[in-house]
């Protein structure tokens, strides 16, 4: 498979109290095209500073992110949105829908900033509603949904563009079990059956679980890769033991 996303040697340094503190100390890696890649680490370890770069959210101090054959380090800020609107999907811990707009709004949102209309993109999104079980929805407003179905919309809207790749952020964080497990799911199936890229941050080894391979983080580097493969369980176990023996 080839590569779709690929990290050189990022190094992040953040200015805190009169000092620098380094989040990121070098770290390099490549996820292949239809690959599910979940990155875990405790509160700290750097993983989600790792995410906003690999997305072209922030920028490193140093070293480059390749999306798509497009190198983010070499953009200015406008290109930069650009190529992160038409490559990148995220799906955060707080679903950051837009409370006054509509269900399908919010699902079409990435198509209405780039000054389409709703009406353009219909059949997508009734496509994209229809994937998250949230078909004939459309017209409900956030605030009538539960919390997983909010996850649900903002995991359609996600993949929306068709992305390259698709970015979660502790996406099940704040789900119940239940809950959590369908969100999950539903990443692993648009990954094992649309193909989509998926880099998944997550401290849960349940999550983690889900994906091909796993990255451990700690102090800002990646200390161990576990490979798992393409499961249809999901389970757990192995790596937890794995962690253990990292003495995680």
């Amino acid at each position: 498979m080839s590569v779709i996303l690929e990290a050189n040697d990022l190094v992040k340094r953040y200015p805190l109290g009169g000092r620098e503190v380094e989040a990121l100390r070098g770290v390099s890696l490549s996820v292949s095209r239809g690959e599910f890649v979940a990155i875990m680490g405790a509160s700290g370890s750097g993983k989600s500073t790792m995410l906003h770069l690999l997305g072209g959210l922030d920028l490193p101090t140093s070293g480059e992110v390749v999306i798509d054959g497009v190198s983010l380090t070499t953009l200015d800020e406008e290109q930069r949105t650009l190529t992160r609107r038409a490559k990148t999907g995220f799906v955060f811990q707080y679903f950051n829908l837009v409370p006054l707009l509509s269900v399908s709004e919010n699902v079409a949102l990435p198509f209405l900033i780039a000054g389409d209309t709703v009406a353009a993109h219909r059949d997508r999104v009734d496509q994209l509603l229809e994937l998250v079980a949230l078909g004939g929805k459309g017209h409900n407003s956030p605030d009538q949904l539960s919390a997983g179905e909010q996850q649900r919309v903002a995991l359609a809207r996600a993949l929306a563009t068709e992305p390259a790749i698709l970015l979660a952020d502790e996406p099940t964080g704040n789900l119940d079990y239940t809950t959590g497990a369908e969100i999950l799911d539903l990443l692993w199936d648009s990954c094992d059956r649309l193909g989509q890229t998926i880099v998944l941050v997550t401290h849960d080894a349940r999550a983690a679980a889900y994906a091909d391979r796993v990255l451990v983080v700690r102090d800002g580097r990646i200390l161990d890769e576990i490979r798992l493969g393409r499961r249809a369980d999901h389970a757990a176990a192995p790596l937890i033991h794995r962690l253990a023996e990292l003495g995680l």
